[in-house]
Order: structure tokens, then sequence, then C-alpha cells
């Protein structure tokens, strides 16, 4: 059991989130938060505890985790779930004193945020319970920094006025309350904010500053608009963190939905604005598209045995057959269920949390192998490949203007790059830059050396990728034709960002890959890897070249020459350069004997002193 639970932590996601300890009966015995989920999760299965902590090992069976947007996300959620299962090993956070909550005394003139280690009936705001006093501050930081409040101990209104701003003002998160010309007015305001952020009316508050922003601005009062903007954007990013707890998401069900190696279905509960659970149904991969999978897979989960429908369901994809989907589950809930594609805003991250959730689901229960795997079969039933992709090749070249030109080829078995198998080519008895003859002779040259037997070029691909259009694949094509082999060769189209968008026949028929993620980044692994090996080989040889000649000089060492390479880019330029150019890069000595080497026969004409240097 150890081994299994031990096993499964170590395939959990580096990534912030709460996890769920369970018993034998499927009992909630303990709920924590973690930065990193793989590293915290795992150490409770690695070395001695405390007797406590062991003691709650020895009965953990199982155990689930639900990947949070941000770490202040994940302290929101783990205190969701302490109060909703009230865990037995959390023992010391099972009454309202270990929760604790914060306190705005909106009666008094400065109004501040406090920690309160229970709601009282004083006439101040509290708002909570959270899950500890350390995360509760941190709350409170957050929303000061956002707001520009002050978070020292200076008391207002006693203290204005009376000492230079702190450090806080100078390094742009307090407003400087303290200062003689502050408003007390102003202040509330802003602490007006912070109690609709607290209440979750982020969304209510955002609207009414972009108003406020733009009336400003049309009054001609920048700096005031400025000033708004930048809280503004502050208030957005706190917004984005305080996902789990906004109340705008009362009884909504967020559903993601993600294929891989195995095909994971999804759904977040936020009952009362709070991210409660999270049910997960793992299968083989669908044969309907998307859409249809998603309907089907809501309607069984929503018409089996559940007793409780959200008011809403929020769905990854349009779906045909909603309305209909809606009057089904209407009738069983006995009341109306809403079905939301969302495209923007809050709602929109809420579905993105689930498929988040969804893809480190598959992460974490499927191998790199088994993904590599079923990357490499959607390529080939996307390329209508006669074989499975096993072995695919990719040239690339690469040129100085009309010299230098060199071609490379990467080899990538199961999806990962072979080395060994790697070949460069220097391209041949080319007096102008052509690419199209560059890779024609490339790719004529590996064919030939595997029609000729050479065990270093066997065996062929099962896929050949070509960097370029319909052209150049076109006459590779024609390379391997001339040769009598046969394989199947596409080119690799590339988008504004130098990302390849999809994969080309020589006809000029386009696959795109942009909607499968792992193809994606897979073909633009394969396309970097080529690209990176060209241009290493070509520097190699351009290396190579500079040193053949500098090399030679007496006197000029590495140093001295990489010097002059950067100062004039080639040999050539090094060769015309006078000796007063020379010396601005390199001592006069080196100058000398530089311009000397390449002056030999002037030099020996104006001077029998200097000696002609030994060839090489």
């Amino acid at each position: 059991m150890l081994e299994t639970l031990r096993e499964k932590a170590n395939n959990l996601p580096l990534l912030p989130g709460v996890y769920i300890m369970l018993d034998e009966h499927g009992e909630v015995i303990y709920v924590g938060k973690a930065k990193k989920l793989k590293n915290r999760v795992s150490s409770y299965f690695h070395g001695e505890h405390l007797p406590k902590v062991a003691a709650m090992v020895e009965k953990v069976a199982d155990f689930n985790v639900i990947v949070a947007g941000s770490e202040f996300e994940a302290l929101v959620l783990e205190n969701s779930l302490i109060k909703r299962h009230k865990p037995h090993y959390n023992i010391l956070l099972k009454d309202d004193k270990g929760y604790p909550f914060i306190r705005v005394d909106v009666k008094s003139e400065y109004p501040g945020m406090s920690i309160a280690s229970r709601a009282g009936k004083d006439g101040a705001r509290y708002y909570g319970p959270y899950g500890g006093r350390s995360q509760t501050r941190d709350i409170i930081n957050t929303i000061s920094k956002a707001l520009l409040l002050p978070d020292c101990s200076r008391k207002f209104p006693r203290d204005i006025g009376k000492e230079r701003p702190c450090l806080n003002y100078h390094m742009g998160t307090c407003a400087g309350w303290c200062l003689k010309d502050s408003s007390a007015e102003d202040y509330r305001g802003r602490m007006q904010q912070a109690l609709l952020i607290l209440e979750g009316k982020s969304a209510e508050l955002i609207e009414d500053l972009r108003g406020q922003m733009e009336q400003a601005a049309e009054e001609l009062r920048f700096e005031r608009a400025a000033e708004i903007r930048d809280r503004l954007r502050a208030i957005e990013g706190l917004a984005h963190k305080q996902l789990v707890i906004s109340t705008a998401f009362a009884d909504t069900d967020a559903v993601g939905f993600c294929r891989g190696a195995k095909s994971c279905f999804a759904v977040l509960h936020f009952v009362d604005g709070d991210l409660a659970g999270k049910d997960v149904e793992m299968m083989e991969e669908p044969l309907e598209e998307d859409s249809e999978a998603v309907s089907d897979l809501v309607r069984q989960y929503y018409t089996g045995q559940r007793s409780t429908w959200p008011k809403t369901i929020l769905l990854p994809c349009e779906i045909e057959d909603r309305e209909e989907l809606e009057q089904l589950l209407g009738q069983q809930a006995g009341r109306r269920v809403h079905i939301e594609n969302p495209k923007r805003g809050e709602r929109l991250r809420l579905i993105e949390s689930a498929g988040l959730n969804a893809r480190e689901e598959i992460q974490r229960r499927t191998t790199a192998a088994q993904r590599r795997s079923k990357t490499l079969e959607w390529l080939q039933k996307a390329l209508e490949l006669d074989r499975f992709p096993g072995r695919i090749e990719a040239f690339d070249i690469s040129n100085l203007g009309d010299t230098g030109i060199v071609a490379a080829m990467t080899v990538h078995v199961d999806g990962r790059p072979l080395k060994r198998d790697y070949r460069k080519f220097r391209i041949r008895d080319l007096e102008i830059r052509d690419d199209y003859a560059s890779m024609y002779q490339a790719v004529y040259r590996r064919f030939k050396h595997y029609v000729d037997g050479d065990e270093k070029f066997a065996p062929l691909p099962d896929l050949l990728l070509i960097d370029g259009g319909d052209t150049h694949a076109a006459t590779a094509e024609r390379a391997a034709r001339d040769l009598g082999v046969s394989v199947p060769i596409f080119g690799m189209v590339k988008d504004d960002r130098h990302r390849t968008r999809a994969l080309i026949t020589s006809d000029g028929r386009e696959i795109g890959i942009n909607n499968n993620q792992a193809v994606f980044a897979l073909i633009g692994n394969i396309q970097e890897e080529t690209h990176r090996s060209a241009i290493g080989y070509q520097r190699l040889l351009r290396r190579e070249s500079y040193g053949s000649t500098l090399d030679k000089i007496k006197g000029v060492g590495p140093k001295r020459r990489d010097e002059l390479l950067r100062a004039f880019k080639s040999v050539k330029a090094i060769r015309e350069a006078s000796v007063e150019q020379l010396r601005q890069a390199v001592p006069i000595s080196t100058a000398r004997a530089v311009y000397d080497y390449f002056h030999r026969e002037d030099t020996e004409c104006a001077s029998s002193q200097v000696q002609p240097e030994e060839e090489n």
C-alpha cells in the first residue's frame, strides 16, 4: 500500500493545490495545501514522522488532489474543504478558534483590516473564516498592496504628519496616508474597495473604476486616469487570485475535458461560492469529437445517481444539443439548469482551471512513453500514414550568403531525439544560394548512402519532415524518387512566430496541428532541434575556417583571434584593414603581425629586414 501511494505521489505536478487524505472507507481524514503538490504529498510516504503525523499516515488508504491556479487559491480552498469535511486529523482547526477572521472596524474614521479569532457582535464587519493566521495575514497584505493601503503599525489619524513616510511609501506599496495632505475621504473610499474584494464583488469594483478612469481621461485629468488605471490593473490581478472565493459562482460546476494517452473528464464543484470538490473520470479516447463527447459525458454524469444539480454548468466547448440537455436536467432537478460555454472573464478562468485539472490527471496517471505513443498515433491518423511514425527524420538548410551552405538531418525515434543518428552535410558545387538545390542534394545524398548499403544511414524513416513549404517537400520527394526510395514526406509550415503551425504535402494540402497541443509541441521541438543542428554546424565550420587562417599568424592566440573577429566580423575584412584600423581592436604588435601576414609581398619589397613567414 505504501509503495503504491509513494508512486502516485511521485507523479503529482509541481503546482500549488490541495491534497485530501482518505481512509479505507473513503472518508476524508486530513486536508492540506501545498506550494508544490508533488514535494509535499510525497514527503508523507518517505522517512520518519512525528507520532501524530505517523498515526495519520498509517490510516491513509488513498488521496486526491485539486490543482489550484495560485497559492492564494490553494489557501482559500483548503479552508473551504476543512470547514466542509471537518477531517479528524485537522483537529487544531476544527472549531472557530482555528479559523481566523478578517475584522474591519467600519465605524472608525480610518478603518483597518486586522485578524480576529472569532466573529464578534461589536458593529465591525468580519470576513472568513480562513485557514490560519499566517494565511489570513497574506490575504490582508495582498489586498493592502493592491489598493496601496497602510500595512504598518501607525495609528490614524493620530500619527498623520508626525514622521516621515515609511519604506512602504517609497517602494510604491502604500499611498502615504501618514502625510499631512492625505484625505480621510479617499482612505475610506479605498477601504470600501477592499470590502468589495473581500465580499467577492471584484467585478463590480472593476467596472466602477473603469468608468472613473474613462471619465478622468475625458476631463483631461490624465494623472488621475493613470492612477486609477494602475489600481485597476492591481485589482484585476487580485480578482484572479481570489477566483475560488467569488460568491458570483454559487452552485456552479465547471467541466474540463482533455485528450491524451487517456482522456479525462473533470468537474469542479462550486458551492456557496467556494470550490468544494472535484470529480474525475478517466477513459479511453472517445470516438466522437470533443463537443459530442462532452455532451454525452455530461448527460451520463448528471442523470446517474446524483441527487443534487448545480444551477449552472460551464462547458469547455459549444454543444449542439444544449437546449435539450438543459430540459432533461431541469426535469430531474425540478428547476432550471443553465448550460453555458463562457468565452471571457472569470467564468472562462473556471473552465481553464477545470481543464488544467483534467490535463494534470492524465499526466499523473500515464507514463511519458504512453503520452508520446498517443501523440504519434494521432500524427499517423492525421497524416494518413500506412505505418506508425516511430522514426522521424527532419532536414533544414543553413547558409551564409552564397557560401558556407550546410544541411542538417535530425532523427527522433518514438518521439525522442536519437543524436547518434544525426547527420550533417556540406553542400557542394553551388556557386549561388539555392535552397531547393541544397535540399535536393542533402536528401539525395542521405538516400544514396542507404541505397549503397551504408549501415550508418539505415533504416529508412517512417516520416520525413522538411523545413519549408510544399515546394521544399516536392524537391525532397524528387530526390527520393530519383533513387527509387519511397517514404512519406511533408513540409513544416511556420507561423509569424517561427513555430510550425501545419504540415504540408508536395501538392499543397495542409494538415493543421494547432488543435492538438502534444503534436504541436512535438513537431515544434523537431523543427527547432533541426534548425539548431544546422546553425551549429555552420558556426563550427566558420570557426574552423577562421582558425585555420588566423591561427597561422605568430603572436595571434585564441584571445586575439576572437577580438579581431568580434571587431571585423570576417577574415576578409581583417585582410583589408590597415594597421591603424587593426590596432583599434588589438595591441600594436599584434596589429603589425596581422597586417604583415596578409601583405607579405608588399612588406618584403618595402624592407629587406622583414623575413618571409614559413608556410604551413
